[in-house]
């Protein structure tokens, strides 16, 4: 009898640890150069599981699973501001909501780590693992609507595989991490083997890193971003709605720069109820002096499909041209749409506005009219679409304009104080990574910054602060490999490697 309670206790301990585990990973993405602190949190994780592979199912579950738990626990507490502070949802019922997410999603680092038991005792398994985890990655990017949020990939802007993002996208970051993590836990085993796989990878990053697929193209632009800092319980309120408006159009209207970008849901409020004449003096003011204005507002859907009758879009404004228009794509679940035998959960809000309608996957880029200089154009993405680069990419490959930059229009004052807007700051920085553009990031609370074609950030504004930041922008052309040819590379060698493993498996 002491012997099992002993047995049950060093079990339980090893739940803890990994549980801790896991949110010292997530922890660590936050820290500067924190791609490279994960890597040895990672093999320390990777040699807990080897350790206990022999065990049931059951209780490997339960491991893998408080890993993934720990991971994102601490990766998205943020979650209950917007639910608690902002929608004013009962706090035990916001702490449960985010658990819950949390333990969605951990099911897929759950089922990643499940090859260590699956393919065990083979010199394979590093390779099967990375593997496993890029097809887990990309499935929780993909079923329902996706929640890619706090990969792996997004702290490799900081880490040592950030030069592969080009060729191969986040999820070949992913992959490399993964392995290379995997190879430093086995040194102690087949130190030559795996020493050589670690050499062999740190050359490939190197010699990735000497090749540039965009270019320069035409003069600097200059830009304005700005970001007005206004608490998101004021946009429910008709004062602040009216106090933010009033600040954005005052803010354009007296910019200098060719491009003057405002977040998203700059003006808070429908398009066509907005004060009379705003969009239309916009229009004039553009057509006297060639600035360009793109910013955020609550757009009437062109199919209100479903009783959907708003969109959150982006409206551009350019000398003489039509207004611009991008309808947001990639919806958030709960926040932007609610998934049938949902509503419940939303009327457990105090927030407007939760069910949009969505735009289009093929719409044009903004095109940004300058004088003596060729037009420049801009892919748009509005805050969470940030986060599926695949899509992006597919929408730079398949536009019939070049792509010169990246504009993203956000507005994170739903999470308060919290580390999400350092999250979804390293997001913008992978896409610029892997599409080889720079990038802008409007944004209502921070973090406002533009971003180098590799991803680098050039400037930005402090957080939580009413400014606006200038700068001269040198727009890109060309294409990357991984525009080219998406996740389609990566996902297709993990897919043959784990085919490879089954049918080992089967075999032996």
């Amino acid at each position: 009898m002491l012997k099992q309670q002993s047995s049950k206790s060093i079990y339980a301990a090893q739940v803890l640890i990994l549980f801790s585990l896991g949110a010292l990973l997530a922890g660590a993405a936050e820290l500067p150069y924190g791609g490279w602190i994960q890597i040895p949190i990672l093999s320390f994780i990777w040699w807990q599981l080897d350790t206990q592979k022999s065990k049931s199912f059951k209780n490997f579950f339960a491991l893998g699973f408080a890993f993934g738990l720990g991971y994102f626990v601490v990766g998205l507490w943020w979650l209950y501001i917007s639910l608690h502070d902002v929608g004013g949802m009962n706090s035990l019922l916001s702490c449960v909501a985010v658990f819950l997410l949390s333990a969605y999603v951990a099911l897929y680092f759950f089922a990643a780590t499940a090859s260590i038991r699956l393919f065990k005792n083979t010199s394979m398994l590093g390779l099967f693992l990375a593997s496993s985890w890029v097809v887990s990655e990309y499935l929780r990017g993909e079923i329902f609507t996706g929640f890619p949020w706090m990969g792996l990939a997004e702290a490799q802007v900081n880490g040592p595989f950030a030069a592969i993002a080009p060729y191969v996208g986040g999820l070949g970051c992913t992959f490399l991490t993964v392995y290379v993590s995997w190879q430093i836990t086995r040194l102690k085993n087949a130190f030559l083997n795996s020493a050589t796989s670690i050499i062999f990878i740190s050359a490939l990053t190197i010699i990735s890193s000497l090749w540039s697929f965009t270019k320069p193209t035409g003069e600097p632009i200059t830009v304005e971003l700005i970001q007005g800092n206004f608490a998101q319980s004021l946009i429910f309120r008709p004062e602040g709605i009216l106090k933010q408006i009033q600040f954005y159009d005052a803010s354009i209207s007296q910019s200098l720069a060719e491009l003057v970008v405002a977040p998203e849901t700059a003006f808070p409020w429908p398009e066509h109820d907005l004060p009379s004449g705003l969009i239309e003096n916009l229009q004039s003011l553009s057509n006297r002096t060639g600035n360009n204005f793109l910013f955020g507002v609550i757009g009437r859907a062109a199919d209100a499909r479903n009783g959907r009758e708003y969109s959150n879009r982006a409206l551009g404004i350019s000398q003489n041209s039509p207004a611009y228009l991008y309808d947001k794509n990639h919806l958030v679940p709960f926040g932007e749409f609610i998934p049938p035998g949902f509503h419940w959960f939303i009327n457990a809000f105090s927030v407007p506005l939760s069910d949009f309608a969505r735009g289009g996957n093929d719409q044009a880029n903004f095109t940004i009219r300058r004088k003596n200089q060729p037009s420049l154009h801009a892919a748009i993405t509005i805050c969470y679409e940030d986060v599926f680069g695949g899509e992006l990419a597919s929408r730079i490959r398949r536009n019939p304009e070049p792509t010169n930059l990246l504009i993203n229009l956000t507005n994170l004052a739903w999470f308060g104080q919290s580390q999400a807007p350092a999250q979804q700051l390293r997001l913008s920085q992978l896409r610029s990574l892997e599409t080889g553009m720079p990038a802008l990031r409007a944004t209502n609370t921070g973090i406002t910054s533009v971003l180098g074609p590799n991803g680098k950030i050039l400037q930005s504004l402090p957080e939580f602060t009413q400014a606006s930041l200038s700068a001269q922008v040198q727009a890109y052309s060309g294409k990357t490999p991984y525009v080219l040819w998406g996740n389609i590379p990566i996902l297709s060698i993990s897919s043959l490697l784990l085919i490879w493993g089954f049918i080992r498996h089967r075999r032996f």
